[in-house]
């Protein structure tokens, strides 16, 4: 199948082919058709597999076919996503098409300014892109109308009901048209995401061109067991010995994943953290740096698990197991993609096992085992350099010293540059010394 088989006009097959793609995915031959019947759709597929495109193509192209009557336009298409990574993500790729066919498509997500953004919704844009709870703000205040939606799409709907948007994904679709066609993008389901669907999906029709929560075939997956304090040392091995040159790092915490692009830095290895703490200039500047290769590692928290679209990415390490299974498919989602090969490494201690063993029951099948001959330390850690330091203070002086310091004692207290030291001067006892007595 190609892409002129799906009805796509030629403004769009353009830009596909500027894009390098030749043919569609699955998910694109199998969406694309049901999203211009006008159908709600309900689709699950693997991470990495064009669900993007899969919804952004038709929805850019019936846009097109209707322009809005109104001299000033109002978003007629709402695409919800639970990051500001993948809201700019997605942005970038509806920006792609959407231009080629004159309409405007902008992005709304916090942690940045929102008068810019009350600025370019005022001008007038046909699609927006927006984390639920930044666009509920814009919606309470007015910024924003919503009542000409005539496309939802919710993407990666599972990740925003993980991180709580639940309620707030509601409040929005109280200020949405009840006509309207209705999307829902997700890697894995649940039981939330069924009931989510019963709610906001009307007879939809379901796609699912991949087995159930499972990761991508082209990730080469495997497992590393070793002592939790030795996980620093094997990872600025791993990356040494084999020569990588971008590799994403996966930390449970922001503290975690701060501590450990310091401390290989301290390995020479030049590496930056991103996470929900970090602004979103920063965050946008690090990612920048990653991809063009002046970074050889990036330390993520599970902000960016589905965020990040790196071309090429080789490796993904999991250096702390995530809490929630579904998580690792998405993480190692992040290589592997659009048809390439990728190696996703875990590093699990001992107290990991039983978050090792809920991955491989989600997974259906065992993580292949992988055992490293015993490595080198390759740097001290900080906190052992400084104890070193502290110790050799303690240390018993050298026989010079020893015997320079026997002669000042000796001798009294030796002259500064010349100078004579005056002796302390006897105590007064004069009138006054006799009655404090």
């Amino acid at each position: 199948m190609s892409f002129e088989t799906l009805g796509l006009r030629a403004e769009l097959l353009s830009a596909i082919a500027s894009q390098g793609y030749a043919a569609p995915t699955p998910i694109q031959a199998e969406a694309i058709p049901v999203i211009f019947e006008g159908c709600d759709l309900l689709a699950g597929a693997q991470t990495g597999t064009g669900k993007t495109a899969a919804f952004a193509l038709p929805i850019v192209q019936r846009l097109g076919e209707n322009p809005p009557r109104q001299k000033r336009r109002a978003p007629r298409a709402l695409v919800l996503v639970p990051t500001r990574e993948l809201a700019a993500q997605v942005s970038e790729q509806m920006n792609n098409f959407a231009r080629r066919l004159s309409l405007r498509s902008t992005m709304i997500y916090g942690g940045v300014t929102i008068q810019a953004q009350i600025e370019r919704l005022h001008r007038g844009v046909d699609i927006v892109v927006a984390t639920p709870g930044r666009l509920l703000d814009h919606a309470e205040r007015g910024t924003v109308n919503l009542s000409r939606i005539e496309f939802l799409v919710l993407d990666e709907a599972d990740r925003m009901l993980d991180l709580g948007f639940i309620d707030a994904i509601k409040k929005v679709a109280e200020y949405l048209p009840v006509k309207r066609q209705t999307l829902l993008f997700s890697a894995t389901y649940s039981q939330s995401i069924k009931q989510l669907a019963d709610e906001l999906l009307d007879h939809p029709r379901r796609i699912e061109v991949a087995r159930r929560n499972i990761a991508a075939d082209a990730v080469a997956q495997a497992v590393y067991e070793v002592e939790r304090s030795r996980k620093r040392e094997m990872i600025s091995f791993l990356i040494r010995q084999g020569g990588w040159n971008q590799v994403l790092v996966f930390a449970r915490t922001r503290y975690g994943a701060d501590k450990l692009a310091e401390e290989l830095l301290y390995d020479g290895i030049k590496a930056a953290p991103i996470h929900s703490n970090k602004s979103q200039s920063i965050r946008t500047r690090t990612l920048a740096e990653f991809k063009r290769g002046e970074l050889r590692v990036l330390v993520a928290t599970d902000v960016a698990a589905r965020g990040l679209d790196i071309e090429g990415l080789p490796y993904v390490v999991n250096y702390d197991l995530p809490q929630v299974p579904e998580d690792y498919v998405h993480r190692i989602g992040r290589t592997g993609r659009a048809g390439e090969d990728g190696i996703a490494l875990s590093l699990v201690c001992p107290e990991e096992r039983p978050l090792l063993a809920a991955v491989e029951k989600l997974l259906t099948y065992a993580v292949p085992r992988r055992t490293l001959a015993e490595f080198p330390q390759v740097a001290a850690r900080r906190s052992v350099r400084v104890k070193e330091l502290k110790e050799a203070a303690k240390a018993p002086k050298t026989r010079g010293t020893q015997d320079k310091q026997a002669k000042v004692s000796a001798k009294g207290a030796t002259p500064r540059r010349g100078k004579a030291v005056a002796e302390r001067p006897a105590p007064k006892t004069g009138r006054r010394g006799s009655r404090m007595k």
